[in-house]
């Protein structure tokens, strides 16, 4: 009987455990949802007791329900990028722009080593453009025209930044 009890309960710890480790990237999105006002309800379907993100909209997953995409431009969104979001370790376009979007970009977003696009262009977002993007490989597109950015995007650099295509608010303060 302590057997079957301990068996149920190792069961039951082990559906909790693997439940977390797989909403991780539900629970980066839910973060970010918290700080945006959504005033068009586009957000609606982003429930974090969901397992994972892949059912929501505006996000695209893998094969493997990692979050690819996430797909929010002319959204009405208010609100900042957070860091949590260079926890999503897959996702390959972020396309944000055409919103309210404020603050800074977070260094965090050059941990997104997959990262292929990355639009921010027509939001309210100032600040230095982070030296971390010089991280991002992978990416192949960025704009981040139309804000209040300082500093400027190289092209190519030490760490084999590949950029094919960078647009910049020509107002942007160089360094």
């Amino acid at each position: 009987m302590a057997s079957q009890a301990l068996v149920s309960f190792l069961f039951a710890f082990d559906i909790v455990i693997t439940t977390v480790r797989c909403n991780s990237e539900g629970d980066v999105l839910s973060s970010w949802k918290a700080t945006l006002v959504d005033p068009n309800n586009v957000l609606q379907s982003w429930d974090p007791t969901l397992v994972n993100p892949c059912n929501w909209f505006h996000v695209t997953c893998n094969s493997k329900n990692s979050v690819t995409r996430v797909d929010l431009g002319n959204a009405g969104l208010h609100g900042p990028l957070v860091p949590q979001l260079g926890n999503l370790t897959n996702l390959q376009y972020l396309e944000v722009f055409e919103n309210n979007i404020t603050g800074s970009i977070p260094d965090e977003i050059g941990h997104l080593t997959s990262l292929v696009s990355l639009d921010l262009y027509n939001n309210k977002l100032s600040g230095p453009i982070p030296a971390t993007l010089g991280n991002l490989k992978s990416l192949r597109f960025m704009n981040v025209a139309n804000n209040s950015l300082a500093g400027t995007v190289h092209s190519t650099n030490s760490t084999g930044y590949a950029v094919t295509t960078i647009i910049q608010d020509p107002r942007a303060q160089k360094f």
